[in-house]
């Protein structure tokens, strides 16, 4: 007569069908479809936020164009390099337009004159080759702030380097003779354009 099955023999039965189970599922069924189910939905995800940020680019190109062809005719109406083609005219240039800003603010240089001007001439080759005149003024303040407005607020871009402010008392002419004013030096600078690269000339065919 076989041993009758009692309760414990049934749990501990279906414990092992479980363990059995799970070690099948683990073998079979995790590595060979859930792995790769997970990594299609992974790479399903990455695909789906790619095509969204796709879209939203796209949907962003008309005012991005907009904004770039505002930015273009910006600078078109204020060009940042010096409109000459050497070291030499820019510099001629720039002494040129210091006395036309010194005139504007001072006509007849009662309040602001140039005491000196010099090139700086600079070693090496820049991308942007920058273009230097060293700069004496003396000015009244409000002569000077004058100045300075114009000459970085003005077209084509210039800029103000190495501002150096003095006050002393000096005379622009015999009849203002002992009038305080302030004596001014700085570097006034611009670029130039970059010079086109010259084409690469083809190999000798062997």
């Amino acid at each position: 007569m076989p041993p009758a099955t009692t309760d414990r023999d049934r749990a501990l039965a279906l414990v092992l069908l479980l363990a059995a189970l799970l070690l099948g599922y683990f073998v079979l069924v995790h590595p060979w479809w859930t792995v790769p189910m997970q990594e299609v939905n992974t790479r399903v995800g990455e695909l789906r936020d790619r095509e969204l940020r796709i879209r939203t680019q796209l949907a962003q190109a008309p005012q991005v164009q907009r904004e770039l062809a505002a930015a273009l005719a910006q600078q078109a109406q204020r060009p940042g390099f010096l409109p000459e083609a050497t070291v030499e005219l820019a510099t001629a240039g720039l002494v040129q337009r210091l006395e036309a800003i010194v005139k504007q603010a001072s006509p007849g240089n009662r309040s602001c004159a140039i005491a000196n001007q010099s090139p700086l001439a600079l070693p090496g080759r820049e991308v942007y080759p920058r273009v230097v005149v060293q700069v004496r003024l003396r000015c009244g303040a409000p002569e000077l702030a004058s100045v300075l407005h114009q000459i970085e607020s003005g077209s084509p871009r210039l800029f103000v380097e190495n501002l150096n402010i003095l006050a002393q008392r000096y005379a622009f002419q015999a009849s203002e003779s002992g009038a305080g004013g302030l004596d001014v030096n700085f570097d006034l600078y611009g670029y130039l354009k970059p010079a086109p690269a010259a084409p690469r000339e083809a190999p000798d065919a062997p």
